[in-house]
């Protein structure tokens, strides 16, 4: 008898389940978690207030950080024929770090056939100040709607932009201009003579080139300038926000020069293109199109042309 008492125990332990408990959480236990948890960092943003000298000196420490810093912080965008440009994501996102003390949510709220909506809020907790912002973005391309993989993209691209915009809101607009053009006089550095000017000028334009693959004309023409010499630090900063408003997804390269689509690039038509801007190619350059053209590297093409056009 023991032995079968010892069997039957066993098969009852071998039959032992997990069972999952499931718990109805009721809306207004969710409201009431969410103002204990807002409560809670309200009271923390009282006992520990911001100290504005501090925050504004904090954000110009990091947006000075580096030269790719301080370009993030600006873009630059084609409207009506002219160049809109401001203070940037990056830097909205520099400065909540900085000013503290805020709560910012930012989401995509409605999708439609033509358009995604992103809604975005910064609650500044010490002032009980809050904003709401809306931004809205097509996804209707020239060959129809987008993709859902695009619809994503452009969906975090407006979530983004509602979040700057609701932060901007927030921060106050002389410390906002402060930190602004503490960036604008990082990326342009020093120009206080013709010299230095011409050697940063360089400097932007061929990383606009070598980074877009875009020829020396289209970049004049995204500021509306007809030679190089009349290129000012201000234009500076804007071609260097045009590459962040790229980046970010704000324009493409075609909208930002109005660069139309390349049509197929021929061994011939760069032999020719060679031929006649060899005298003014460098050493290095020299080399590395004969290479291309010799070795008939399609891939790198378009590079060439690019280099080949640009030389005047």
């Amino acid at each position: 008898m023991k032995v079968e008492k010892q069997n039957i125990d066993n098969n009852m332990e071998n039959q032992t389940e997990d069972i999952e408990v499931m718990q109805h959480v009721t809306p207004d236990v969710i409201y009431q978690q969410d103002k204990a948890f807002i409560d809670i960092q309200v009271s923390t943003a009282k006992a520990f207030p911001r100290k504005v000298k501090r925050a504004t000196d904090n954000a110009i420490a990091i947006v000075t950080l580096d030269m790719a810093t301080a370009q993030s912080c600006t873009y630059s965008v084609p409207r009506a024929g002219k160049a809109i440009t401001g203070p940037s994501v990056h830097l909205a996102n520099i400065l909540a770090q900085a000013w503290k003390n805020l709560r910012i949510e930012s989401k995509v709220v409605d999708i439609d056939q033509t358009h995604v909506t992103s809604e975005a809020v910064c609650f500044d907790l010490e002032s009980n100040y809050a904003v709401k912002f809306q931004v809205k973005r097509s996804i209707v391309g020239k060959t129809g709607r987008f993709s859902d993989d695009m619809i994503t993209v452009t969906g975090n691209a407006a979530n983004a932009i509602a979040r700057r915009n609701a932060i901007f809101a927030i921060i106050p607009k002389p410390v906002l201009n402060k930190v602004y053009e503490a960036a604008k006089a990082a990326i342009t550095g020093d120009t206080s003579d013709i010299n230095k000017l011409v050697a940063r000028r360089k400097q932007v334009f061929d990383r606009l080139q070598e980074s877009l693959e875009v020829t020396e004309k289209e970049i004049l023409g995204a500021i509306g300038k007809q030679a190089l010499d009349y290129v000012t630090a201000d234009d500076l900063v804007i071609l260097i926000g045009i590459g962040t408003a790229i980046r970010d997804g704000d324009t493409t390269i075609e909208q930002a020069f109005k660069k139309e689509p390349a049509a197929a690039l021929t061994l011939e038509d760069l032999q020719k293109l060679y031929d006649e801007k060899l005298p003014l190619l460098s050493k290095t350059e020299m080399e590395s199109a004969k290479r291309i053209i010799e070795n008939k590297e399609k891939d790198s093409y378009k590079k060439l042309h690019t280099l080949l056009t640009s030389k005047a």
